[in-house]
């Protein structure tokens, strides 16, 4: 079983942009996945967490840098130097990670700024309505649940139109995909599930 363990999310670009702090070997390498046998047949823990890169774990390199990853295949150009002493003594939960987090959110930035843009009246309006709904959930989530069958509905609907209006004008999956922030594979899975929403 493959555990990329990605520490950073974005609520809009989901499974496509999901970042880590990624280990780097001493050549400016990025080291292969390590794998945890348990001996138990098939079944077998595969990981690229930086932690496991110290050099002491079964047959893992040790890691000299991190830098931003994503699971887009992005990587950070910057490389910050790993502290291994103070990482056994922080423990690597507590290990700043902060460089290599900043970079990869500069990387969701220029992510958004390529991706086309909301209008701001909607973004706004959205914004007001996820407030009024949390609000709701707890005082009358009765009303909240009425209201978003309501808004499923009405997204399922726009979503079907919008998917078949852009297929229509023959834009590729580069263009596609880049417009909505997400990989290749994602923008093709969501387009076709949008397809047969409604």
């Amino acid at each position: 079983m493959r555990s990329e363990e990605y520490d950073w999310k974005t609520e809009e670009f989901g499974a496509s942009h999901q970042g880590r702090p990624g280990a780097v070997l001493a050549d400016g390498a990025e080291p292969k996945p390590v794998i945890f046998d348990p001996g138990s047949g098939t079944n077998f823990h595969e990981t690229s967490n930086w932690r496991v890169y110290d050099g002491n774990v079964l047959s893992a390199p040790r890691a000299t840098a991190l830098r931003g990853a994503c699971s887009c295949g992005w990587r950070g150009t910057t490389l910050h130097p790993i502290d291994w002493a103070q990482v056994t003594v922080e423990g690597p939960d507590w290990y700043d990670t902060e460089g290599p987090h900043d970079d990869w959110k500069q990387h969701i930035a220029d992510v958004e700024h390529q991706a086309v843009p909301v209008p701001e009246d909607i973004a706004g309006l959205l914004a007001r309505l996820r407030e009024r709904l949390d609000v709701l959930a707890d005082d009358a989530p009765l009303a909240a649940l009425r209201i978003v069958a309501a808004l499923e509905y009405v997204t399922a609907e726009t979503a079907t139109v919008a998917a078949y209006a852009v297929r229509a004008d023959d834009q590729s999956w580069d263009t596609i995909a880049t417009g909505l922030g997400l990989t290749k594979a994602d923008a093709r899975t969501r387009l076709h599930r949008y397809a047969r929403s409604y």
